[in-house]
């Protein structure tokens, strides 16, 4: 009898890297509905702007996957489990609006978002001035309300990986500054932003997401994307009908967002390191790709609604070529061209993510001394 085919193992050991993972959760509650007060982001705004809006869901464990060369080598916790994902949802925007620029419906992002969507939001003389680019590299300076909260509740918001201290409290009433010369993470200007592509598609953004981006890249159904309670506007779509859709948030600061596995993250993850191609086919263009991926002139760690690692500013553990998307949680997508890896991690303590990146990286380089070699030159 002829012996059975080997196995094939991988040639890399992330043991000591998962366990880390495991051992480093979320200090975050499993369940948002028995221990609110250990769970969320909204708990960080001033009254009345600090509650839910949309629904949330108990989560998982530590969890994440690791592809390396187009396969999966490591995957832990609950890889399957579709959780919500919080800013990442931020990227996937960017995603979308890279969809209307390759169909020519968003030909030109440095052109006022007014002159392709004419809705209240963007009437004022100073709101007229927002681009599209503005926009997405989160330098708008957008003033208003949406769905209830205004762009005060993140005024004055800084972020860890900014490595800037604050210029004043959150929530502040901040003086505005011309578009395009301000840069901050703001989340109401992310809805806007949302509302401005929902309505220039005249589709709900997850049903154009779903027909553009999953089905092609072959992800799972086990993903959906939810507003507000209060987030339903009037589109007017190609047909020139005029239907009642629900805008979807960049992100779960009140709820809602885009709930999704571990493995679709990764799929999406290696659309990107791929520069947008799945196989024979271009679902982004490279020439999106390079949007996104093109340091903002006055904030240079970030791109298009992506994190950039140039100088190794966001985490020092991972190549300065290296680019995340990141959402609150802690959510991590990992984008590592020098290896040619994707890393998912889902719910751990952001405190420890840095040396789990390190550690990841070092079992990859373990794998190929050629590759390691390569990355200690870079």
């Amino acid at each position: 009898m002829q012996p059975a085919d080997p196995i094939e193992k991988s040639p890399v050991d992330l043991t000591a890297a998962v366990a880390f993972a495991r051992e480093h959760e979320s200090l975050w509650a499993r369940d948002p509905l028995a221990d609110p007060q250990r769970w969320g982001i909204h708990l960080q705004d001033r009254p009345p702007w600090n509650r839910l809006l949309g629904p949330v869901q108990p989560r998982g464990p530590a969890s994440g996957v690791v592809v390396h060369r187009g396969r999966e080598v490591a995957s832990w916790g609950e890889p399957d489990r579709a959780d919500l994902t919080f800013s990442v949802a931020k990227t996937y925007l960017a995603i979308l609006a890279g969809v209307a620029f390759d169909a020519g419906v968003l030909p030109d992002p440095d052109e006022p978002v007014c002159e392709r969507v004419a809705v209240d939001a963007f009437g004022s003389p100073h709101n007229r001035a927002v681009t599209w680019t503005h926009l997405l590299q989160q330098t708008s300076e957008w003033e208003g309300e949406c769905f209830g909260l205004p762009d005060q509740v993140d005024r004055y918001r800084v972020l860890a990986y900014q490595r800037t201290a604050a210029a004043g409290a959150k929530g502040d009433p901040r003086p505005l500054q011309a578009p395009g010369s301000h840069w901050e993470y703001n989340d109401v200007r992310i809805n806007v932003l949302s509302m401005a592509l929902l309505h220039l598609f005249g589709r709900p953004l997850p049903e154009v997401f779903r027909e553009a981006v999953a089905g092609p890249i072959g992800m799972s159904p086990n993903w959906h994307w939810t507003g507000y309670d209060n987030s339903w506007v009037d589109v007017t779509g190609a047909d020139g009908r005029v239907r009642r859709l629900q805008s979807v948030p960049g992100g779960s600061h009140w709820g809602g967002g885009i709930a999704i596995s571990a493995r679709d993250q990764a799929l999406i993850g290696r659309l990107l390191l791929q520069r947008g191609r799945w196989g024979e086919s271009a679902v982004l263009s490279e020439a999106w790709i390079e949007r996104m991926l093109t340091p903002c002139a006055i904030a240079p760690f970030y791109g298009y609604l992506t994190w950039l690692n140039a100088g190794q500013r966001v985490f020092p553990g991972a190549p300065a070529s290296s680019c995340f998307a990141i959402g609150a949680g802690s959510s991590y997508t990992w984008i590592d061209p020098l290896r040619d890896a994707v890393v998912i991690v889902r719910w751990i303590d952001p405190d420890y993510a840095d040396r789990l990146f390190v550690s990841i990286g070092a079992a990859l380089d373990g794998s190929d001394a050629s590759a390691s070699a390569r990355i200690s030159a870079a």
